[in-house]
């Protein structure tokens, strides 16, 4: 029998709200809150929570990326197995996935988009998701239990509230530098990008 995102809502919320209520008091957030951000370093295959009910932006937890293919550097080509790099919405939620429940992103993006037109790439792929289980061909595998938390929460903020920003490498440890000619020259645009959006996630509030 199918599921819904609403099945899959009415039968985890408690168990979620259950595990993650006390680290949204220790933090002083609301659950639900208003808006959260998922950050996602490939470096560290770490995955932090972050979110927001009006104020500034408040640090719930770090989950371990459990399977993460490919290499530091952006999602090219169809196939490449890369995890994409930069800002991205979530557009959908799957109850039904084959990795036990998914949030699919926009990738490729407008930036993605526009890059690829420039170089002339076409065949840039899809069907990028933050899923359950451990293994990943471009995807964020999260692990069941951290993605019923993340569906859920998703589910009850609205994905429209829900941003991902993934990154090859902490940038508010390590500045961006530049591509150094192994990858496109735009990367190092790219870079500072992602940097920016860091700005608002320091260190210092974990």
């Amino acid at each position: 029998m199918k599921q819904t995102v609403d099945s899959v809502v009415n039968r985890l919320e408690k168990p979620v709200s259950d595990r993650l209520g006390p680290r949204f008091r220790f933090a002083g957030a609301q659950w639900p809150p208003q808006a959260a951000t998922l950050l996602a370093i490939k470096e560290t295959r770490t995955l932090e929570l972050w979110v927001s009910s009006g104020g500034g932006w408040l640090h719930i937890r770090d989950y371990p990326i459990r399977g993460l293919s490919g290499h530091p550097g952006p999602k090219l080509f169809e196939g490449d197995r890369q995890v994409p790099e930069g800002r991205y919405d979530v557009v959908g939620l799957n109850p039904n996935s084959a990795f036990h429940l998914s949030m699919k992103l926009d990738y490729p993006n407008a930036f993605d988009r526009e890059m690829a037109a420039l170089d002339g790439r076409k065949r840039l792929g899809g069907d990028i998701y933050i899923h359950g289980r451990d293994v990943s061909k471009g995807c964020l595998a999260m692990g069941d239990r951290a993605v019923e938390e993340l569906f859920v929460m998703t589910a009850l903020v609205g994905k429209e509230n829900v941003d991902v920003i993934i990154a090859p490498r902490d940038f508010r440890v390590y500045p961006p530098g530049d591509s150094n000619g192994v990858v496109p020259h735009w990367v190092s645009d790219l870079n500072q990008r992602i940097a920016s959006d860091l700005e608002p996630f320091p260190l210092s509030e974990k």
